[in-house]
């Protein structure tokens, strides 16, 4: 299972996350993408290694990298002055690696970081490179080309909901399935507005949004199982089945597919 998710965080590290810089509308965002590398192959190096202090110094150099990342968010308020709710998801978006760069920091250590276990502290690495980056981030793009309620509520209860998921670390399960039904609201508002927007797009952008958008029914359900199965006796997923279905899904299927469809998009715009 450990392998599984490795690899899932490879790919946000080396992939999600650039490509979704390459989205981004804030200063400084061209210029971290440009030497993003530079963080991400050494903490990808680092899951693969064994825990020590070369892992855990490659690990703190791809934690370095998210920092710069929620430096960007602050310096963009800052100059804003404003928190409307596509600034709520991009900053969210911007903010959420270092959260998981903490965790992969200390279980690189071999540290339960709060009591958290090194397995726990391995889901969170991978759980906020996509419920949080590419979740949010995908919220923030929804707002940013569709007008509506739809699409306002979806980027404020994306990271809304990441946020009540995280605090059901610390508070309990009870708070954690309340953040996984809000974020499932979320992201099932994103799936609407993106095979809306899909209707008019091209055939293989249309493939791409409609695919991502349809992974989240499944996947978010999942999680809604998962969470209310912690607090009440219904059934659900194994962690390794979770990980395998939930987890990859939502890595391949709504984060690379939906991100690979708003950089066509973008192209096309910049075409016309």
């Amino acid at each position: 299972m450990i392998t599984l998710v490795h690899l899932v965080v490879s790919l946000g590290m080396l992939v999600i996350v650039p490509l979704g810089l390459s989205l981004m509308t804030v200063d400084g965002g061209r210029t971290v993408r440009r030497w993003w590398p530079a963080a991400a192959v050494p903490g990808v190096i680092s899951l693969w290694l064994v825990r020590g202090d070369l892992s855990i110094a490659l690990a703190s150099i791809y934690a370095a990298g998210t920092i710069a990342l929620a430096v960007l968010a602050a310096v963009d308020l800052v100059r804003r002055r404003r928190l409307r709710a596509r600034e709520i998801a991009l900053y969210t978006a911007l903010v959420t690696p270092a959260i998981a760069a903490l965790a992969l920091v200390a279980e690189r250590s071999s540290h339960e970081l709060f009591g958290f276990k090194l397995t726990v502290l391995s889901l969170t690495v991978a759980h906020f490179h996509f419920a949080g980056f590419a979740a949010a981030l995908v919220a923030c793009l929804v707002v940013e080309s569709t007008s509506g309620r739809v699409a306002t509520a979806a980027a404020i209860s994306v990271p809304l909901g990441t946020g009540i998921v995280l605090l059901g670390f610390f508070l309990g399960d009870a708070v954690e399935l309340l953040g996984a039904a809000v974020l499932t609201a979320g992201m099932w508002m994103v799936g609407w507005a993106m095979w809306r927007r899909s209707r008019t797009a091209d055939r293989a952008t249309k493939v791409l949004l409609s695919v991502s958008a349809a992974v989240l029914v499944v996947t978010m359900l999942l999680a809604l199982s998962w969470a209310l199965g912690h607090v009440v006796a219904t059934p659900y997923l194994p962690l390794r089945w979770m990980v395998a279905t939930h987890g990859v899904a939502n890595a391949l299927g709504f984060a690379l597919c939906g991100l690979l469809a708003w950089r066509r998009l973008e192209e096309w715009d910049e075409a016309r």
